[in-house]
């Protein structure tokens, strides 16, 4: 090989290997990206956002890097402030290698109970004011040109339209595949919730969204949060896998992997990304930038 071609091959290498380690430096102690893939932190997060969390404000585990699974430590170091209830959080499943993001409810002691749809900390009701409707909507990708047409409303890319005025509540659209929607027609359709705001009990304010006061996990034990282990719900109140389940339960507060900061992208799968003409009804552009929902 001669020398020219070394040097490039050199360079090649260089280029890929110090690529590579800042981005995971970047991502490791500063800023790491990720994506929500299901509801259930809706009206908060859609299907579809991208956002960023803050590696540095919880301090680092042995999560916050690559090959965390290997166990290679506990505890955790350098930790700015104790996640406080409230905010959302994006930590590692117990025992599995998969993220979630949902919203810190309980702490060390606290005592959670869901009775008849309604959220107790600590032995009281936490309030729930300010009722308004809410739709989500889950339609096939086959709909994305034709449009959604049900009485006096119309769906159509990112808006929806009720007799032919923006609707005056919050919603959700996104588009799945036509097989999936053929395969499983309960995840597609129109669906009618209400939004609430929630009060937390330290003054922290925030939408949630909810089907019915009658859902499989609108009723449950007591639950007490152990010490080191934090208490997470979705905000989608009755589609959420959370610490009310035992998939998930108490989470180790080693697991926390940081707050959500910001989106800074988001789609509703309306098209392919080279499908240029079709950004005006495939991005959300109302929600890039958009900061963490209280």
């Amino acid at each position: 090989m001669s020398a020219k071609n070394k040097n490039a091959a050199r360079e090649w290498f260089d280029t890929i290997f110090y690529g590579g380690l800042i981005a995971i430096i970047f991502r490791s102690f500063l800023l790491e990206p990720f994506n929500i893939p299901s509801g259930s932190m809706i009206p908060s997060l859609h299907v579809g956002d991208h956002i960023f969390i803050t590696k540095w404000s919880y301090g680092y585990s042995r999560y916050s890097f690559p090959f965390g699974s290997w166990n290679l430590w506990n505890g955790r170091f350098w930790a700015a402030k104790e996640p406080s209830v409230g905010d959302i959080v994006v930590f590692r499943k117990p025992n599995a290698n998969v993220e979630y993001v949902k919203r810190l409810i309980g702490t060390p002691g606290d005592t959670i109970q869901m009775k008849k749809g309604r959220l107790y900390i600590n032995g009281k009701i936490v309030e729930r004011k300010d009722p308004r409707p809410y739709i989500i909507a889950n339609l096939p990708k086959s709909m994305r040109s034709v449009g959604f047409y049900q009485e006096t409303m119309s769906i159509k890319g990112n808006k929806i339209w009720i007799d032919n005025k923006p609707a005056p509540f919050n919603y959700t659209i996104e588009y799945k595949s036509d097989r999936l929607c053929q395969s499983s027609p309960y995840e597609c359709g129109v669906f009618k919730a209400t939004e609430y705001t929630e009060v937390l009990p330290n003054g922290v304010e925030h939408s949630i969204i909810e089907m019915t006061d009658d859902a499989p996990l609108d009723d449950t034990e007591i639950f007490t949060v152990p010490e080191k282990h934090l208490f997470f719900m979705g905000d989608n109140r009755d589609n959420s896998a959370d610490s009310r389940t035992e998939a998930v339960s108490y989470v180790s507060r080693n697991n926390v992997l940081g707050p959500v900061w910001f989106i800074w992208y988001s789609h509703n799968y309306y098209a392919p990304m080279l499908a240029v003409w079709n950004w005006g009804n495939k991005i959300r552009w109302d929600r890039i930038g958009m900061g963490k929902r209280q």
